[in-house]
């Protein structure tokens, strides 16, 4: 079974990438998975400036799903240059650093550091951080706050570029082809939900900062739908996100057409996930006669199927 994979200039060994927020640095799960069996991994996300993140509590489980305001906590790039690049750079697989800044100078900078000072094999440019020179609002719900924070990105380093979308935008597809036309190599989409939780027997909000993101299979619906209209809009490759925890899950977001996947949520309540659910694809691929990952990507075919209809 073939099931290695490209994804704009990336070659993975199978779809199946560690999703930034949850994999931490790399060594949080080094007893628990080989890397050399992942497709890729992604690590924390690394800020110029050090971040203490927002006030607890910070995390709270919904139905199918878990609501997260973090706020980034890090160390900043300085510690990052220190302590996380030199284990990232050794890991036997596609290694891929998150960085998000307060304006584009700061991404460009993050970028420009973490090449000058060690090996990733590409950057994931999260534009769902505050945009201090618009007055606090995310780059990626704007569509030319996006672009200027990719060309920024583009004009710092010659490392591929992949830039995460936020789903909480009118049109996503816009975002991504604005991310498209600043030179991004890949788009992945989708980061979290913006959701709420409350308390109301105390009267209060369940998380300190009040309002918080929506991940797990709770939102894997709307991440198929959002995949499916960056696939039809831009001519880059796409990564999913969301709610992925079954090999059947992943295929699903390569039938709309992403080449590849990754995994957040499903490693915190499983650390090997990961690698049960390479190994479970392997197997529904056999199952239904394909030889390859490649086999599947982009076979969606309208109408919709008739679910009264064997399954032959």
């Amino acid at each position: 079974m073939k099931l290695e994979t490209k994804v704009g200039p990336l070659t993975l060994r199978n779809p199946i990438i560690m999703a930034s927020g949850t994999f931490g640095y790399g060594w949080e799960f080094k007893d628990f998975l080989d890397y050399e069996t992942l497709g890729g991994v992604i690590v924390k996300t690394v800020t110029f400036k050090p971040r203490k993140g927002n006030a607890p509590p910070r995390t709270c489980e919904t139905a199918s799903g878990v609501l997260n305001a973090i706020g980034l906590p890090n160390g900043g790039m300085e510690q990052f240059l220190r302590v996380g690049l030199p284990y990232l750079s050794k890991l036997p697989t596609c290694r891929i650093a998150s960085i998000a800044g307060d304006t584009p100078e700061e991404f460009a900078k993050l970028a420009g550091g973490i090449e000058a000072n060690g090996e990733v094999d590409a950057f994931e440019v999260n534009v769902s951080c505050p945009n201090v020179k618009e007055g606090g609002h995310a780059f990626g719900s704007d569509a030319s706050a996006t672009r200027k924070v990719v060309e920024a990105v583009k004009a710092a380093t010659k490392i591929p570029i992949i830039v995460k979308l936020t789903p909480n935008v009118t049109s996503i597809a816009e975002v991504a082809k604005a991310a498209e036309s600043g030179g991004a190599d890949i788009v992945s989409g989708i980061n979290t939900l913006l959701g709420m939780a409350v308390d109301w027997r105390k009267g209060c909000p369940v998380l300190g900062n009040v309002t918080g993101g929506l991940s797990g299979p709770a939102i894997k619906p709307v991440a198929l739908r959002m995949v499916w209209e960056m696939v039809k809009a831009v001519k880059t490759d796409v990564i999913g996100i969301g709610g992925i925890v079954t090999a059947d899950d992943v295929l699903e977001f390569l039938t709309v057409g992403a080449r590849a996947v990754q995994v957040g949520t499903a490693n915190l309540v499983e650390p090997k996930a990961c690698e049960r659910i390479i190994n479970e694809l392997g197997e529904a691929l056999t199952s239904r006669g394909f030889d390859s990952v490649d086999a599947v990507i982009g076979r969606l075919a309208l109408p919709a199927c008739d679910s009264r209809a064997a399954v032959k």
